[in-house]
């Protein structure tokens, strides 16, 4: 079962990874503060998630945990603020693209922020689950 979790999270992860740089190279959508940070939590997740895999590590969700957390803690913010349930006075991007600009949004309702929050949710889950499981 851990096996499938981590495939799982490594599908994700590579997915959001992939659908950012595509975002931002082919399609020439610029990313904002936030956007950025986010993928400094989300990239190594790939990465980590792969070499735990080929080492069948037993404790990965030990390292994979406090990215996908932090990533989760960023992307809700971010999410506050694109739906204007936090003030854009109290967004962090002074410079560039504003984090409220609306750049896509598929059936009315997705948004690359709100890809980027359930990404990071579902890995943050699979991660929880894990340690649980690993635990028993």
């Amino acid at each position: 079962m851990k096996k499938k979790i981590l495939y799982l999270v490594f599908g994700i992860s590579l997915l959001s990874m992939l659908g950012s740089l595509y975002f931002s190279e082919v399609m020439k959508l610029p990313p904002c503060v936030l956007c950025w940070y986010q993928r400094i939590f989300m990239y190594p997740i790939v990465f980590v998630t792969a070499v735990g895999i080929l080492q069948k590590a037993q404790d990965i969700f030990a390292y994979i945990l406090p990215l996908s957390i932090v990533g989760l803690l960023i992307a809700s913010y971010h999410n506050l603020l694109y739906y204007g349930l936090i003030p854009e006075s109290m967004a962090p991007c002074v410079s560039g693209i504003s984090c409220t600009t609306k750049q896509i949004e598929w059936l009315g309702f997705i948004t690359i922020p709100l890809l980027s929050l359930v990404s990071f949710a579902l890995i943050t889950i699979s991660m929880i689950y894990m340690m649980r499981v690993s635990k028993k």
